[in-house]
C-alpha cells in the first residue's frame, strides 16, 4: 500500500506545483511585484511551509523531539543548497536546446547575489552558535535572525527586478475560459490567487502523505529520528514541492526557478534556524553540523557556478549532486 501512496501523492505534488507556478506568475503580475521577488518571496515562502511546520511540531507536538526539530531545521537548507540546485541545473542542461538561452543563466542578478550572500551569512553564523553558545547569545541571535529576514524582505520587494510581461505568461488554467481579447484585465486577481492557494494547498497535501508513507517504510528499516529529520523529512517535503523550479527551468524562466530555491535557502537559515535558537538548546550534532558544513559548500558552488561562470554546468550539476551523496554516505556509515 505505502509504494501506491508515494505514486498518488507525488501526482498530486505535479498537479499542485502546475496550478501553484501558474497561479503565482499572475499574482505577481498583477500585483506589480518583480519577477526576482516572485520567485524568492511568493514562491519560496510558499513552499517552504510545510518544513518548518515540522519543526514546530517537534517541538510543541504531543511528542516533543528537539532532535526531529533540529535535524529538520538544518536538512532544509542542506538538500536545497545541494540536491534542489543539483536538479535544478540538470534539469536546464537536459533542456538545453528547448531554452532560447540554452544553458546560459538569464536571472535577475541582484536577487540571486542577496539570496545566496543572506543564505552564506545567516547559515554559517547558525553553525557557528551551534557549539556551545551561551543562552544568552542564542536567544539574542534569535532575535537577529528574525528581523534580518523582514529587513531581506523589504529589499527584495524594492529590488526585486522588472515585473513579468504579460505575453510571457501562460493562460492562467482556471480562467481559460474566461479570458477574452476585449477585456485585458482577465483574468481577475482573486481567481489566480485562488488558484495559486488550491496548487499550495495540493503541494503541501501531497507531500505530507509522501512523508507519512516515506516514513512508514523508513521505520521498517529501523532508521534514527536523526536521519529521518536530516533527510528524510526534507526531501519528502522540500523537494516535491521545488517541481515548481523544474517547469521554469525549463521554460527558460531563471529568476522564478532559482529564486524559488535560493528564496527558500534564505527563509529557512533565518526563520527556523531563529525558533531553534530561541526554543532549543541548538546544540548540533556530527551529523547536523555536517549537514550544515556541506550546505554552505553547496552554497558557494553556487555562487561560483551562477555568479561567476552565469551558466548550469554539467560539472557544477555533479558536484551538488555529490555533496548530498557525501552526507548520506556520512549517515550510512
Amino acid at each position: 500500500m505505502d509504494p501506491i501512496l508515494l505514486v498518488a501523492s507525488f501526482a498530486v505534488i505535479l498537479a499542485g506545483a502546475l496550478l501553484f507556478t501558474n497561479g503565482i506568475e499572475w499574482v505577481g503580475h498583477r500585483l506589480a511585484v518583480g519577477e526576482g521577488a516572485v520567485g524568492s518571496l511568493l514562491a519560496a515562502v510558499g513552499t517552504a511551509l510545510p518544513e518548518t511546520l515540522i519543526a514546530i511540531v517537534a517541538l510543541v507536538g504531543a511528542t516533543k523531539s528537539e532532535d526531529v526539530a533540529i535535524g529538520a531545521i538544518v536538512g532544509a537548507p542542506f538538500l536545497l543548497a545541494t540536491l534542489a540546485m543539483g536538479l535544478v541545473g540538470l534539469t536546464a542542461y537536459l533542456y538545453r536546446r528547448r531554452r532560447s538561452q540554452g544553458t546560459e543563466l538569464t536571472a535577475h542578478v541582484p536577487t540571486l547575489d542577496r539570496d545566496l550572500a543572506f543564505f552564506m551569512v545567516f547559515f554559517g553564523l547558525g553553525l557557528t552558535l551551534g557549539f556551545g553558545a551561551p543562552p544568552e547569545l542564542r536567544i539574542g541571535g534569535g532575535i537577529v535572525f528574525f528581523l534580518a529576514y523582514v529587513v531581506y524582505v523589504q529589499r527584495t520587494l524594492s529590488r526585486g527586478g522588472e515585473v513579468q510581461s504579460e505575453e510571457s505568461l501562460n493562460p492562467l488554467i482556471m480562467a481559460r475560459s474566461e479570458v477574452s481579447e476585449s477585456d485585458p484585465e482577465d483574468p481577475a486577481t482573486s481567481t489566480s490567487v485562488i488558484q495559486a492557494l488550491i496548487g499550495l494547498a495540493a503541494m503541501v497535501g501531497g507531500a505530507h502523505l509522501f512523508v507519512e508513507s516515506l516514513l512508514h517504510v523508513a521505520e521498517d528499516f529501523g532508521l534514527e529520528a536523526i536521519v529521518l529529520s536530516l533527510i528524510l523529512a526534507p526531501l519528502a517535503t522540500e523537494l516535491p514541492e521545488k517541481v515548481n523550479s523544474f517547469f521554469w527551468v525549463r521554460e527558460g524562466k531563471d529568476s522564478l526557478a532559482l529564486g524559488n530555491i535560493t528564496g527558500a535557502m534564505v527563509f529557512q537559515s533565518t526563520i527556523p534556524v531563529g525558533i531553534g535558537l530561541i526554543f532549543t538548546d541548538w546544540e548540533l550534532s556530527g551529523n547536523a553540523s555536517i549537514s550544515v558544513a556541506l550546505g554552505l559548500a553547496g552554497g558557494l558552488l553556487a555562487y561560483w557556478a551562477l555568479r561567476l561562470r552565469d551558466r548550469f554546468e554539467l560539472p557544477a550539476v555533479l558536484a551538488w549532486l555529490a555533496l548530498y551523496g557525501a552526507f548520506i554516505v556520512v549517515v550510512a556509515v
